[in-house]
């Protein structure tokens, strides 16, 4: 697992952005799935979940995930709730000790934040419609509404398609120029009229604008390191039946 300096640093702080290294899933799953919605053998699945918080000395039951849909709504959330009652959300938010709040993802960036000092922690999933749609603004307003602030808040952006895989075609920055036109500096042509784009950049740079005390990301590329990390993108290519989902969870210890 992979842990990121500003959060690693709070001592009431738990976090984790798991590879797919340690499981129990085979094939294109192999090992640390954590998606039931993937395809995999669902008890293999608890297993690998069973894992994660075991390395977080947390209970299986601690592990909170949520439909998501490439949106922007938050949820604020005090208890457990069973798998089957999960909400469908982008964005968890909690100031109660001993649950994770976990975010799926294979390409997509999981962000975890936490206000140290009011005790307030946040997960969001954040694919380009949901980045773009404001599912980090909203989280941090609903860290807010806890009694967060955002100069007392870090973020960090874990794992996530890099800019030497991600090409998009030359319709794609459209809505983000149309946004702001300074986006453009994350956009670098590539053949074909086509662009790659510096996806973690494009987050850092909204998380920033909210006048977080720190926003760190982690460098890595999902799509080009195979043996660490599920892939939407590198499943599509190969044309390859099902992909897993990478886990990234925060919780306050108990």
């Amino acid at each position: 697992m992979i842990t990121i300096a500003p959060l690693e640093e709070i001592a009431a702080v738990r976090h984790a952005f798991f590879t797919r290294e340690g499981g129990v899933s085979e094939g294109v799953f192999t090992s640390l799935n954590t998606g039931f919605g993937s395809g995999d053998d669902r008890d293999k699945v608890a297993t690998n979940r069973a894992r994660a918080m075991a390395r977080l000395d947390l209970a299986p039951e601690a592990l909170l995930t949520a439909r998501q849909v490439h949106g922007a709504k938050v949820e604020v959330v005090d208890r457990a709730f069973a798998q089957e009652a999960r909400p469908t959300a982008d964005g968890f938010v909690t100031r109660t000790p001993g649950i994770a709040l976990g975010i799926l993802s294979a390409d997509c960036a999981p962000v975890l934040f936490a206000d140290a000092g009011a005790g307030v922690i946040a997960a969001a999933h954040a694919g380009w419609r949901g980045a773009l749609g404001g599912v980090l603004e909203a989280t941090v307003s609903a860290m807010v509404g806890l009694g967060a602030e955002a100069a007392g808040t870090v973020a960090a952006i874990g794992p996530c398609i890099g800019e030497d895989s991600y090409e998009v075609g030359p319709e794609f920055p459209a809505p983000f120029l149309g946004e702001e036109p300074a986006n453009g500096r994350f956009f670098a042509e590539a053949a074909g009229g086509h662009y790659r784009f510096d996806f973690a950049g494009y987050i850092a740079s909204r998380l920033t604008a909210l006048g977080l005390s720190a926003v760190v990301a982690s460098g890595h590329d999902t799509c080009a390191e195979e043996d660490r990390f599920f892939s939407y993108r590198r499943s599509v290519l190969r044309g390859e039946e099902g992909y897993g989902r990478g886990l990234s969870a925060i919780a306050l210890a108990p």
